[in-house]
């Protein structure tokens, strides 16, 4: 069975290189719901130099994911084909070579249907090398040496806990840990022990000594770029006994014991999540013991996956202060679910006769849980499995495995002429059984967050498509000789009063480098249009303007909007494609 942390990182590493996606042809509209087809594309590295032999996964959303894997050809080519009609994943891997970090305002969707191109691009991931010796110089041989990130490229600490690669030490005791995305890392060697239940690590008693020779609070950061090696990111080991942390781990459920639970023990640091170790308690077994745990805190939950679902246990705190710490008793638990219906409406307009209607299955609905009201102490990974979903041919989904939190949803459509009408909760919501109390739901459920607690098991959503979607396709004109600034962000913005708490009418798209931009599937309205300068650090802006809590945010736009006297109304499935947006 494979651990928490193996199927984490295999989820990381799909996200990731779904974000390198640095070009999207799409085919023309088709009304075909069964046939299949496929895929294509190119793998190319940060200069445009294609990539032979790159390893390239399609798969697609939901708990039975279908798709396919090649690899390319000496040109960078690829072609996956016998695909059915679904939203696809498309992901490229090889050797020293990471995905390049999306812009999440450049390419906002991220997967792919039948027929269209992907362009992706692998940048040379960095080095930290380095070597691991006693206080007496000699060198300590087989030893793990794991490279943890705690800030990314762009100095955000990373969302869903924190990556690790680990390498060990040859005969000289030298560690290189090599295809590390950029950004800033901490080093540490030996520790955490018996992390699979089998086998003896040598090392695994000893509480983790980071480099140069430190405890976790006093280590040294190191800082990595693309293709470059960090050297001499040396480690004098402390060969410091560390603590046991035991207990075990069980369910109410029946028939979970047979495979195992993974047990997560996150540390924490001036009140935040940080390091996530990995473990697992074999089927059948008493319980589990983590040895090497240095004095701190941490949270440890328990976890296991069947069929789609996880169960895992509440976080439990446990406190290191120069001793073991046992009798710990874990009980997992079902995550919530929420389970819902994609509707269509149709449009009666003779200027939208004969469009294509959305393939249901390329229609991907995510939840988004409001980072801003989750506990720093809490592990974060909690966050990272409850992943996105499709319908089925009836429209049903349900999006699994949801800790408790704050939630609302992202959902868009690929075909061109429609639009997201609503995403809604029926009146009179109930609880899901008779002795619990009823849940939170507001029945707008884009304007404000939806509340969900363990074990909850929601029904009602219900997400609305409308035919008769518009399009723009405009150039920005900073004045005669000038070129726009390299980040500038075009808004529209409702200009009709009763629109103006309307969450899925607020959009913004990143200008390109030739000052050309796009909106698709716009509600048809009346707008006030903006362009504005943004920041280096402004990232994900789409998102952060549908957040419930961005009131401020949108009344400001429609304030910027109002004293810029510019507006523009779109019809039913209209295009327009020659709109020039002079900036002040």
């Amino acid at each position: 069975m494979k651990t928490l942390l193996q199927l984490l990182s295999a989820a990381l590493l799909l996200c990731t290189v779904v974000c390198v996606t640095s070009a999207q042809t799409q085919t023309e509209e088709t009304n075909n719901e069964t046939a299949k087809g496929s895929i294509t594309g190119r793998v190319v590295d940060q200069n445009g130099q294609p990539l032979a032999n790159a390893a390239v996964s399609v798969r697609s959303y939901g708990i039975t994911p279908r798709g396919g894997t090649t690899t390319t050809d000496s040109e960078g080519n690829f072609k996956v084909e016998g695909l059915d009609p679904m939203a696809y994943i498309v992901s490229a891997a090889l050797p020293t070579y990471i995905a390049a970090p999306r812009d999440p305002d450049a390419t906002p969707i991220g997967f792919y249907r039948l027929g269209e191109t992907a362009t992706i691009e692998l940048i040379k991931g960095g080095v930290i090398t380095g070597s691991v010796k006693r206080a007496n110089g000699d060198p300590v041989v087989s030893i793990t040496v794991r490279a943890y990130m705690v800030r990314d490229s762009k100095g955000q600490p990373p969302r869903y806990g924190i990556p690790m690669r680990a390498r060990s030490t040859d005969d000289r005791g030298i560690y290189r840990i090599y295809g590390l995305a950029p950004g800033t890392y901490i080093v540490s060697a030996g520790g955490i022990g018996n992390a699979s239940g089998y086998g003896v690590d040598p090392y695994g008693g000893d509480v983790p000594t980071y480099a140069p020779s430190s405890p976790r609070d006093a280590a040294t950061e190191v800082t990595v770029s693309s293709g470059e090696e960090a050297a001499n990111v040396d480690i004098r080991y402390r060969e410091e006994p560390g603590h046991t942390v035991s207990g075990v781990a069980g369910t109410t459920l029946a028939n979970a014991q047979p495979n195992g639970f993974s047990l997560t023990l996150t540390s924490i640091l001036s009140g935040s999540a940080q390091v996530n170790y990995s473990f697992f308690q074999a089927p059948g077994a008493r319980g589990f013991a983590i040895s090497g745990v240095a004095d701190g805190e941490y949270n440890i939950v328990a976890q296991q996956f069947s069929t789609g679902n996880w169960i895992i246990s509440e976080p439990r705190r446990v406190q290191v202060r120069g001793a073991d710490v046992g009798g710990l008793e874990l009980l997992a638990k079902p995550l919530a679910s929420i389970a819902g219906t994609l509707v269509l409406e149709d449009s009666k307009l003779p200027e939208c006769a004969g469009k294509r209607r959305p393939n249901l299955g390329e229609t991907v609905i995510g939840p988004w849980h409001d980072e801003k009201t989750t506990p720093k102490d809490q592990p974060s990974f909690l966050y990272s499995i409850g992943s996105p979903t499709v319908p089925d041919k009836d429209g049903k989904f349900s999006l699994r495995n949801l800790a408790s939190g704050k939630y609302r949803f992202n959902v868009r459509p690929l075909a061109k002429y429609w639009y997201l009408k609503s995403i809604s909760w029926p009146t009179g919501a109930t609880a899901a059984s008779p002795n619990a109390t009823a849940p939170d739901r507001p029945r707008d459920a884009a304007r404000n967050w939806t509340n969900v607690r363990a074990g909850d098991q929601l029904s009602g959503l219900t997400i609305t498509f409308a035919e008769g979607a518009s399009s723009l396709r405009g150039q920005l004109d900073a004045g005669e000789g000038k070129k726009p600034s390299s980040r500038v962000f075009v808004y529209l913005v409702p200009a009709e009063p009763d629109k103006a708490e309307d969450i899925l009418r607020y959009f913004v798209v990143l200008s390109a480098e030739d000052g050309t931009f796009n909106f698709t599937n716009l509600p048809p309205g009346r707008y006030s249009v903006l362009a504005q300068a943004g920041g280096e650090s402004d990232s994900n802006m789409m998102s952060k303007l549908r957040l419930p809590d961005e009131t401020e945010l949108r009344a400001k736009l429609r304030r910027d909007g109002e004293a810029a006297k510019l507006q523009i109304e779109f019809k039913p499935c209209q295009n327009v494609t020659d709109y020039r947006l002079t900036m002040k």
